[in-house]
């Protein structure tokens, strides 16, 4: 071998070990259709006299998406559906009460002044000039949620605490009073804290829908589901066996059929899988059922790529071409027609992406992946391998790639 044939050994060799660490040692996340997990649908109810229009469900969903965010729901899918409805999937949930009800509360914040007889004033400033708020502990180890006001609202809060020194400020959360410290002075950097009786876990969740901010249009929950993970256990299995089954027939017929170069297909579609786990572990797609799906017709594309460029170095070794002459005119001769095929299924993929919703979106992920999965593994993985098994082997014989010459 020269040195460029073991250079690029070399590179298949590092994306090889590279895509089975990212393939093997961080795990695939799963849909709710595999995993399980919570199915809310929320319709959005329009106040008296207004009607619900794109902007208000595109915020909406942005607080939505941001509440089940802070409830740590990395798979998470929140999608419209229709001219008011919500569609929220919430996999490896098992709490289903705490979202559900993280999902529908407003966490209003405000804050008033506290009259002497305890009754509260107008409202002064709300949870709107927020710019983030987090737990913390005080002296004693108790949980309280400390909060920053944004440049705008720090501004708004100095004029209240200024205006109303020696007053009791009241914070109030979703009606009720939180705590009522006495302003002693003007707090002119925006900052407080909202002590409670909270647990950390109350405090946390409390922290996470301040962050969020409250919902811009009411919204009812109309329908939940709990997914058993049983299906998805079954889809599973069903599909590991379904995939040994497919890669062992096609294994057979490519060795059959192309003997030498069908061997090296078999380990190329074998680097087809750690390459395409790999790429969706890296991106943290979430693999769902249609997935799958755009998994196994990605391997078909990957064996398909195979044949042509196969069936090209047969037919230059029928013509009378030396093995590594064959195998160059059959690749660069069989390039042209990968990409062809593999540009048009990119745009199609790139149609279901742009105009597709949830597990559409999801087939459409996995279906471009696969493609450029395969691509990678026909035209570079696959020639590199056959390449380097002709020239260290020193194969001469044309019955190896299945060809007999009188």
């Amino acid at each position: 071998m020269n040195l460029k044939g073991i250079t690029k050994l070399f590179f298949v060799l590092v994306i090889l070990v590279c895509s089975w660490w990212l393939a093997v040692m961080k795990p695939t996340k799963l849909g709710l259709d595999l995993k399980g997990g919570v199915y809310v649908v929320l319709q959005a109810q329009p106040e008296e006299g207004t009607e619900l229009d794109d902007d208000a469900m595109n915020r909406l969903i942005e607080v939505l998406d941001r509440r089940i965010n802070g409830l740590g729901v990395a798979e998470s899918v929140v999608q419209r559906a229709g001219m008011d409805r919500v569609i929220i999937e919430l996999p490896g949930i098992t709490n289903s009460d705490d979202a559900v009800k993280m999902i529908g509360k407003t966490a209003l914040l405000e804050f008033k002044i506290m009259n002497d007889d305890g009754s509260l004033g107008d409202t002064l400033l709300t949870g709107g000039a927020l710019k983030k708020a987090e737990v913390s502990y005080d002296n004693l180890g108790r949980p309280q949620i400390q909060f920053e006001m944004s440049i705008e609202g720090a501004k708004e809060f100095a004029k209240i605490t200024r205006e109303n020194i020696g007053k009791r400020l009241a914070i109030v959360l979703d009606g009720e009073v939180q705590t009522a410290p006495s302003i002693n002075s003007e707090i002119p950097s925006g900052n407080g804290v909202i002590t409670g009786n909270y647990t950390p876990d109350e405090a946390k969740k409390t922290a996470t829908l301040l962050n969020a901010g409250a919902l811009p249009v009411k919204a009812e929950i109309i329908e939940t589901r709990i997914v058993g993970a049983s299906l998805g256990d079954e889809s599973i299995a069903q599909s590991k066996t379904a995939a040994m089954v497919a890669v062992g027939l096609i294994a057979t017929f490519m060795l059959i059929m192309y003997r030498l170069p069908g061997f090296i297909a078999d380990l190329a579609l074998l680097s087809f899988g750690l390459v395409m786990f790999a790429m969706l572990n890296f991106i943290d797609a979430t693999l769902t059922l249609p997935g799958i799906a755009g998994m196994i017709l990605s391997a078909g594309m990957a064996v398909d790529a195979n044949v042509i460029i196969f069936e090209r170095i047969k037919d230059e070794l029928k013509l009378g071409s030396t093995i590594s002459g064959a195998i160059k005119l059959g690749f660069s001769k069989g390039i042209a027609s990968i990409i062809d095929s593999n540009v048009t299924t990119l745009l199609t993929a790139l149609v279901l992406f742009m105009f597709g919703t949830g597990t559409v979106k999801g087939f459409a992920v996995t279906l471009t992946i696969g493609t450029v999965a395969s691509m990678l593994t026909a035209i570079f993985i696959t020639k590199v391998l056959l390449t380097t098994a002709v020239d260290l082997f020193k194969i001469k014989r044309t019955e190896f790639f299945g060809v007999k010459r009188g």
